[in-house]
């Protein structure tokens, strides 16, 4: 299909024509490129005022089991949720090993409900490379909500933090250090604390964790925003305290829209995402050039052999690729 009927197929609301233009914008290949450039710049003007938000959290914490939860919470206020989750990479294949809509089987049937697992490939901290297009073509989709699950390693979640309004931080208790070492960047980032799994033998242990997080987010710097990130405990298997989460969102979107943070927050991505797309372009120009990876090669075996520092050889193939094509 060409960009335009994927797009009439977007707004149309159908799914596969959603699906065929995130698997455009995707592709890796540069002929597809153009297409896809075109398809963003068309949903770009049809895109939505939709809640944007970050999921992430330790391995085993229960994102997939607190997302399904959340997402028919959701529903049921009459949202259409769009999943967008990002899966380890098999290093065989290169696809996506984990099968989100397995594990969200109740949410996936449902027809206001759009689940897209990515493999993650090689993105630093394993964030799929083109998530960002995927929010936008969600949002001219009708989709309210669009969260964004990262796979809880590396550096993620800061990746994610600068494509959401909302960064949920989801937490375990019971484990020994209840901070767990969690990194003081990735507490700052948060907006809203959950601890998982609050049911059974855990419940006690969850409402310390609670306490415990609660005190420590009153050490970290206020939010620039103005907003003062919240710590709840829930269950999912349970369905206790989901219905609370969507009332913190709620709180959390009247304020920021309020007082224009939001608005502003949302410019300084495109800001940063400008830079980063800069960088991504150049980046794949020079690694999908033959005659700059022959070069490449010869400056590795030159590092190799000890003639040259990495960075002597960095700086001669940096001079070698702004002249190519008559570059100055």
């Amino acid at each position: 299909m060409t960009p335009g009927q994927i797009f009439d197929g977007i707004r149309s609301g159908d799914s596969g024509a959603l699906s065929s233009g995130i698997t455009l914008v995707e592709s890796q290949h540069t002929e597809h490129r153009e297409d896809a450039n075109e398809l963003v710049k068309l949903c770009l003007e049809h895109r939505g005022d939709s809640m944007r938000i970050g999921i992430t959290g330790v391995p085993g914490v229960g994102k997939s089991t607190f997302i399904e939860s959340f997402g028919l919470v959701l529903t049921k206020h009459g949202k259409k949720v769009a999943v967008l989750t990002v899966d380890p990479t098999s290093s065989v294949s290169g696809g996506s090993i984990l099968a989100d809509k397995t594990r969200m089987q109740g949410l996936s049937m449902r027809d206001d409900v759009f689940i897209r697992p990515s493999p993650a490939g090689t993105t630093l901290g394993g964030v799929a490379r083109k998530t960002r297009e995927s929010i936008v073509l969600c949002e001219a989709a009708g989709y309210d909500v669009i969260l964004v699950e990262t796979v809880g390693v590396g550096q993620s979640e800061t990746v994610v933090k600068s494509m959401v309004d909302f960064f949920l931080l989801l937490m375990l208790s019971g484990a020994g250090d209840e901070l767990q070492g969690i990194k003081k960047g990735i507490m700052e980032m948060a907006d809203g604390l959950l601890i998982t799994k609050a049911d059974r033998d855990n419940i006690k242990k969850a409402e310390l964790a609670s306490a415990e997080y609660k005190n420590a987010l009153h050490l970290f710097p206020s939010n620039r925003n103005g907003w003062t990130p919240q710590v709840y405990t829930c269950s999912a298997i349970e369905n206790k305290n989901i219905d609370r989460v969507y009332d913190m969102l709620r709180e959390f979107y009247e304020h920021v829209r309020n007082n224009g943070s939001l608005e502003e927050s949302r410019k300084e991505q495109d800001k940063m995402w400008l830079a980063a797309t800069l960088k991504e372009l150049i980046s794949n120009d020079f690694f999908t050039n033959d005659g700059m990876l022959e070069e490449l090669k010869v400056m590795e075996d030159k590092v190799f052999k000890g003639e040259l520092t990495s960075f002597q050889a960095a700086e001669q193939l940096y001079k070698l690729y702004v002249k190519k094509d008559g570059r100055v």
